[in-house]
């Protein structure tokens, strides 16, 4: 296929070509969601197997997060520069490739390194294939549908992960790092015969360097501190330090990108209203998520003696009404508007929140956790694909990759510091070794936090609701 060739369109009836690329791009998301899920039930195992230390073994989830959370900015720069279409089909090899090498090493370190090389892959995939998407649908409508099939397959992916690890697991914890490899072979093989070439900046446009360095060695070591506080301690000599280096970093980053004539973050993005409210909105949101599904997985599993599979089938519920709901949801937003959608969806979650504050020792699935799952799902699907619109609606094709770059660095980050920040209330509370009873009443003060983050999300939403109703337009481009 010729590197010029452009497919577009605005109408919601699409030919087998466009259901092709948009496919394709969103299986190759799924897989990356269901890459950061799938391990985590496996990882007694590989310890075992490996000889791994506690320290160590967390590595193998955090190498991953590492370098899918500190690359994306990045990644989606380098794609609106380099070319989406090329961007992500070397992501997606790579990827196949660092899923191959992990199922097959017997050395702890070189799976953590692969799992670091799988991250650093989907910081690269995940927003060149949210801008091809958006580049591809023109806004509105067509965008929206696109979108909502898009956040299927995140979501799904994720929920998927959790069920998948729980199979394989039992068959070999190999078989958790091998399944990515031949569905993500097809999807390389689908890219390149039929997502088109893009046009992309002039190459006399020149590449931003100093600001790729420092933005990318300040996010890794932002999001390194945040997956290590922890463990080290928020307040201990290294977390300080680390934070520290970071804001350096970051701030040198800033000054980079005021001065540079071809910046790889151009400032003046970040004035878009909506945009701002999407990436604040969606990292709380994820934040309070994954805090969450941490909490919900203890519970079940020490408080009411689940197997890692039955702790897996209990999030099916909010699963499938968002694999089910989300393709649908198009039509909502385009009566009532993302914001409103967005402000729906929060108001659900903070719902499933609360509501799961009743638990004890002696609930029941059915009338204690089943009406959180629904609500989680009903909210996923309301807010989760108005989110991605959000995040990328009036922004020019030649940033739409720093658009995507941003939004999902955003969740990413957003859920690193929601996970390190429950962690640490758990921790305080005693209730991270405690007894099913102690962990039990550990989990309030948890769960409050939880739902507080999600208040703060909320607050988010409702200012995009008021500021919409009185002023300032849903979606303006930013130039």
């Amino acid at each position: 296929m010729s590197s010029s060739e452009t497919l577009s369109t605005t109408s919601t009836r699409w030919d087998a070509r466009l259901w092709g690329v948009l496919l394709t791009v969103s299986i190759v998301i799924g897989l990356d969601a269901l890459d950061v899920s799938m391990v985590g039930v496996a990882l007694p195992s590989i310890q075992a197997d490996l000889g791994l230390s506690t320290s160590a073994l967390q590595w193998v989830v955090s190498g991953y997060v590492l370098g899918y959370g500190g690359l994306l900015l990045l990644g989606g720069r380098t794609a609106d520069l380099l070319g989406r279409r090329r961007v992500f089909l070397v992501a997606v090899a790579v990827f196949a490739l660092a899923s191959l090498l992990g199922g097959l090493v017997d050395d702890g370190a070189l799976l953590i390194a692969s799992r670091f090389v799988k991250g650093l892959a989907a910081a690269f995939t995940a927003p060149a294939a949210l801008s091809i998407i958006t580049t591809t649908f023109h806004e509105g409508p067509a965008r929206n549908k696109a979108l909502g099939i898009f956040a299927v397959f995140g979501a799904s992916g994720y929920s998927a992960g959790l069920v998948f690890s729980g199979l394989l697991t039992e068959v070999g914890w190999r078989w958790t790092f091998l399944l990515p490899v031949p569905v993500a072979l097809i999807a390389l093989i689908a890219a390149y015969r039929l997502i088109p070439g893009y046009r992309t900046e002039p190459t006399g446009a020149g590449y931003d360097f100093p600001g790729a360095i420092t933005g990318a060695v300040g996010s890794l070591t932002l999001v390194f501190g945040v997956v290590e506080a922890p463990e080290a301690g928020w307040a201990s000599a290294r977390t300080l330090l680390t934070f520290a280096l970071a804001a350096v970093l970051l701030g040198a980053f800033l000054m980079i990108e005021r001065r540079s004539s071809h910046p790889l973050l151009r400032l003046g993005i970040l004035r878009s209203g909506p945009l701002a409210r999407a990436n604040l909105g969606g990292a709380l949101f994820f934040g309070a998520y994954i805090g969450f599904q941490f909490v919900v997985m203890l519970y079940l599993q020490r408080v009411l003696g689940w197997s890692a599979l039955q702790t897996a089938l209990g999030f099916l519920p909010a699963a499938l009404i968002v694999a089910f709901g989300s393709p649908r949801i198009e039509p909502l937003i385009e009566r009532v508007g993302t914001a409103r959608t967005i402000l729906a969806g929060v108001v659900a979650h903070v719902a499933a929140y609360a509501l799961f504050l009743r638990v004890d020792e002696h609930s029941g699935y059915a009338g204690s956790v089943l009406p959180s799952m629904i609500l989680l799902g009903v909210g996923f699907m309301l807010a989760f694909s108005s989110l991605n619109i959000q995040a990328t609606a009036g922004i020019a094709d030649t940033e739409q990759g720093l658009a995507g770059g941003l939004f999902n660095t955003s969740l990413q980050v957003g859920g690193a510091i929601g996970l390190a920040v429950i962690t640490a209330v758990l921790t305080a509370s005693g209730g991270r070794e405690a007894s099913p009873a102690a962990l039990l009443k550990g989990l309030t003060p948890v769960l409050s936090v939880v739902t507080g983050i999600a208040v703060l999300g909320l607050l988010v939403a409702l200012s995009g609701v008021v500021r919409r109703s009185v002023a300032e337009p849903e979606f303006a481009v930013v130039e």
